[in-house]
């Protein structure tokens, strides 16, 4: 039994009990009917060839209300897209898979970067920002739904539980973010945490009452990858382009949304997907790097809200920081204890040290560069500097989806 306690900004729709699929499901294809709803699946090639994704797509064979699935494709050569085509023809919605490492597509990316629309070389913000510019320029969906690609717990409750806060017309809401917890035999999520929320306390301490941090430390689970919003707000939202995707889309749906309209919704009681290495010696990949891009991310969308950051500062959020991140080592280690679950105290004071150490490149990063953390621009410069790049992204597709030639 799920608890059904509200705390922050945003509402909190949990996981009480079982969950009635089929009359979930039943609700959402009425309400798909006037509301569309599209999918987008953000994935590498080689995640083809683990047992995640085939599990996802059989199970995407069965769901009725989907009307379009948008596949992105990283890092595949022209071969390998023949085999991602041939992959996700089974599905029975409409579906493409946007072959981003193409010549056609690559044609686009030129053509954007020299109006300096886009900057960013391939990586997971690109892809996801290339193919809700798809499904805007479709013209015929209402819904984005987007999750990723190695999840290996995969259920049809997943994603019926993503859609339905933004299909459901009685509940008005325009973004919603997953949210579950990532136990097996222990607690996994180490960056939510040991990193995120504790920093997110501790510029509270600094700071001070601030809206938007406040509305952070709302997120159960704010880097989860999973969430559904408006056409509306798919076009309005600019794009993080690094390991900040998560928490800088969260600042984006701040700047332009109504925190009436946002909520977060339990997915899954059993969710688990890949690991990545803590890489506590090289700050260019693992968790260490996905710290640091984190905290860049938070500390621009701060600084838009007027934040001031020195070195004095990022001084005092460092020792703040650790304090709070090493005593939830503890907090976590007794919730542990209680749930019979294993805990290894020593990877996790590592992984705060590690953390420690992103949070203090991060901070000398940001104060070299403070505009140096990429976003894309929001589809709605792109049209406008762009007319035709709709109709030009469309055609891409579908040329790439008939040919490779």
């Amino acid at each position: 039994m799920g608890d059904f306690f509200q705390n922050g900004t945003i509402s909190t729709l949990h996981q009480i009990g079982k969950v009635e699929l089929e009359a979930l499901e039943e609700r959402i294809t009425r309400y798909a009917v006037w509301r569309p709803i599209s999918l987008v699946l953000p994935s590498l090639y080689s995640e083809l060839e683990g047992q995640a994704l085939s599990r996802i797509v059989n199970i995407l064979i069965d769901v009725g209300y989907i009307d379009r699935i948008v596949v992105g494709l990283d890092s595949a050569n022209q071969d390998e897209f023949k085999q991602a085509l041939d992959f996700f023809a089974i599905l029975p919605q409409n579906t493409k898979v946007i072959w981003n490492d193409g010549p056609r597509m690559q044609g686009i990316y030129s053509k954007l970067n020299k109006e300096g629309l886009i900057s960013v070389s391939a990586g997971k913000g690109r892809n996801v920002w290339m193919c809700l510019g798809y499904v805007l320029a479709c013209r015929d969906t209402d819904v984005i739904a987007l999750h990723d690609c190695d999840i290996l717990t995969y259920e049809r409750s997943l994603l019926a539980r993503l859609v339905y806060p933004v299909v459901d017309p009685n509940m008005e809401y325009e973004y919603a973010k997953g949210y579950y917890a990532r136990v097996t035999d222990r607690l996994h999520g180490r960056v939510t945490r040991l990193f995120v929320t504790p920093l997110i306390r501790a510029l509270k301490k600094i700071v001070g009452f601030l809206p938007y941090l406040n509305y952070l430390d709302s997120f159960r689970y704010p880097l989860a990858g999973e969430f559904a919003m408006k056409d509306g707000l798919a076009m309005v939202n600019k794009m993080p382009a690094n390991w900040g995707l998560e928490i800088g889309l969260l600042g984006e749906v701040y700047r332009n949304c109504t925190q009436r309209r946002v909520c977060q919704v339990d997915l899954s009681v059993d969710y688990e997907h890949k690991h990545q290495e803590l890489s506590d010696g090289d700050p260019t990949k693992g968790l260490l790097k996905m710290s640091i891009d984190i905290a860049i991310s938070l500390f621009s969308t701060l600084a838009s809200e007027g934040v001031a950051f020195s070195d004095g500062m990022f001084r005092a959020l460092k020792v703040t920081y650790q304090r709070i991140a090493q005593d939830a080592v503890r907090l976590y280690e007794d919730d542990a204890d209680i749930n019979g679950l294993f805990f290894d105290r020593h990877s996790e004071v590592k992984a705060v040290d590690t953390f420690t150490k992103g949070l203090d490149i991060a901070g000398q990063a940001f104060l070299k560069d403070p505009l140096g953390s990429p976003f894309i621009s929001s589809w709605a410069r792109v049209t406008a500097a762009i007319p035709s790049i709709f109709d030009e992204i469309r055609e891409v597709v579908e040329k790439d989806n008939k040919t490779t030639s």
